[in-house]
Formats: structure tokens, sequence, C-alpha cells
């Protein structure tokens, strides 16, 4: 005779709060409020953990459409993002994702490649799915008035890019300050000969690093070699085409660049050694942003701090403020030069 086998009982499907009520031996609406984040602290602690525990061993997931149709809320925050692939970004999502998983909320991420129309209708997109909020690090200067639209809708966030004139709360970095640290950083090494790699004037984070290290440039002695030209967006490969431009020009060459981000210095390094131009040797090389991994580069990145992880725990942070009714500031972040192999004291006859 075949060998009977035990099968495990088949698991519960559609849980209801009324089950675990009758499971833990409390009223419906304790059980309610020991399951929604936003009421929990109404419920004694040994309850919550009871209920909790019940909910667990009979595999509840709640109907976040129910739930929201009855608050009012989604528990989602719309990340948009300029371009996913950027390293800058990841850490944000890190942070983002961190400080607002404690309250229930869950971020559902955009990228716009940098192009208004696309900005346009993923704003219009996460409107219509009535997202509880956003956190927006993709701005650029013609952004205003659609980011402006969607703040009177839903509570928003800029991170990373700030939007001039605007007054929409915002996790800032003192850009100006971070352009004026670079110079400073290659003055002291004795460089006098220098140049920048414009990040897109529309963005508003590079003329601000621009307009810092030149003040500082002119300010102490240095000459600085006009740009040929700045980036459309702010890409390693717009680096390199900028610094092949610049050593087109037959020039006098810099001793010292520097590159409004680590992507665009990362491009100039390969335009240099292409050219047989070595880095630190023949030109001491600045970036900005401090990306993850640049500091194992051969050799490491000189570079401008700009934490992305910060920028993304205070965004999650100030929109949390916002849908909880209280009124946010600017959040200011502060430059810090990270000095590494890629810059050197220029020597004489260099």
């Amino acid at each position: 005779m075949a060998e009977e086998t035990t099968r495990p009982p088949a698991a519960r499907v559609g849980i209801t709060l009324l089950d675990i009520a009758k499971e833990a031996g409390v009223h419906p609406s304790t059980v309610s409020r020991a399951l929604d984040p936003s009421q929990a602290h109404r419920v004694r602690e040994a309850t919550r953990t009871q209920i909790r525990g019940v909910a667990d061993r009979l595999g509840y997931r709640p109907h976040l459409v129910a739930r929201g149709l009855q608050t009012g809320r989604t528990a989602t925050i719309a990340f948009v993002a300029a371009d996913l692939s950027n390293p800058f970004v990841t850490p944000i999502i890190h942070g983002l994702t961190g400080a607002i998983q404690n309250d229930g909320m869950m971020p559902v991420i955009a990228e716009t490649q940098d192009d208004h129309d696309t900005f346009a209708a993923i704003l219009d997109h996460m409107l219509s799915r009535r997202v509880d909020g956003m956190v927006v690090a993709a701005a650029r200067l013609g952004d205003r008035e659609i980011l402006e639209s969607a703040a009177r809708i839903v509570p928003l966030v800029l991170a990373g890019r700030p939007l001039e004139g605007s007054s929409l709360p915002q996790v800032v970095h003192d850009d100006r300050l971070g352009g004026e640290l670079a110079a400073a950083h290659l003055a002291s090494l004795g460089h006098r000969r220098v140049a920048q790699l414009h990040g897109p004037a529309d963005v508003a984070n590079f003329p601000r690093r621009a307009a810092g290290f030149s003040q500082h440039a002119s300010g102490n002695g240095m000459v600085e070699i006009a740009s040929p030209g700045m980036a459309n967006n702010p890409t390693a490969a717009e680096g390199e085409r900028l610094m092949e431009d610049l050593l087109a020009t037959g020039m006098e060459p810099p001793t010292g660049v520097f590159a409004h981000n680590d992507l665009m210095a990362l491009g100039a390094r390969s335009a240099l050694g292409a050219r047989g131009v070595r880095v630190p040797d023949d030109v001491s090389l600045v970036g900005y942003n401090n990306l993850p991994l640049v500091g194992r580069l051969t050799p490491p990145l000189t570079t401008i701090l700009y934490p992305s992880l910060e920028v993304g725990r205070a965004a999650g942070e100030l929109i949390i403020e916002l849908l909880g009714g209280e009124m946010v500031k600017t959040h200011d972040l502060e430059p810090e030069l990270i000095a590494r192999g890629s810059t050197r004291p220029l020597t004489a006859d260099g």
C-alpha cells in the first residue's frame, strides 16, 4: 500500500482584523490601532506585541487600498531623480527610505532623464497615484512653475538640486563655498593657471560652484582659462568632451582643473590620459560630490564632499514633518574638501 503523506494545512487567505481580534482576545478596533503606525502609540506595548505576533502567525497583510480610502493616504512618497544611473543618487534613496519607513511610508521612484516634458509627465502621474508627498532631486531652473503647482496639491521637498527664488522646502548645500574650497586647495599647492569644466547653467548648483571658484581665483592672483563651453548634462561623457575642447584650443594648458562633479572629472581624466597628460604630475584635478569609489581610483580623486546619504535622510525627515502639519525650514549642509592623490604641489618646472 502506498505510503500516505501528511500535507500541511492550506494557508489561510483573506485574513481580517476580526480574525486577529478573535485569536488575540481583543476588540477589532484595538487590532486596527495596534497595526496602524500612526495609531499604535494608543495601544499598550504588551498588547501591541501580542497582536502583531498573532498577525504575523496568521499571515495578515494590510489592504493598502482600503486603508488609503479610510485615511486619505497611500503611504507612498514619490522620489524623482534626474538620472538613476548617477552614483550620487543611490545614497539619497537609501537615506530617504530610512527616514520615512518608520512612519510606514515607502518610496515610489521615477527618473526624468533631465527632460522637462518627462518631468512634467512624471509629476502628473505621481499626483494621479495620490502619493502623500514628493521628494525631488531633479530640478532645473525652468521647472519652478510645475514644481510649485505640484506643491499646492501635496507636500514637496527639493533635495540636492536647489531652485532659485523658490520658497519650497529644500535640502541645500553651500555650492559657492564648495567652489571656493576647490580654488583655495589648488592655490595652496602653488597652481596659478587653472580652469573649470562647467556643469549645466540651468542646474543651480553649478553656476554657484563656478562663481565661488572664480571669485577665489581672481582674488588670489590665479589666471582662470576661459572654458570653451559647458555641459548639457553633468556626465562623464560631457566632462571628457569639455576637457578635449579645452586641450584643443592651443593655449598653454592649465596646471589645475576643477570639474563641477566627479563624473565630469572622470571624463576629464580619460581625455587627459588619451593625450598622454598625467594626473597629477602634469595636471591636478579636483571633482565634486565624493562619489562612492572615487577614493579607490589610481590616483584617488580629490573632491568636495556633498553627503548624498544625508541629503536623502534630511529630505525624508522634512517630508514627514510636512505631512504632520509642521512648518519646515531649509536644511543646510556644509561642503568639505577631501584632498587625495589627484592633486599635488606645482613643481618648479611645471
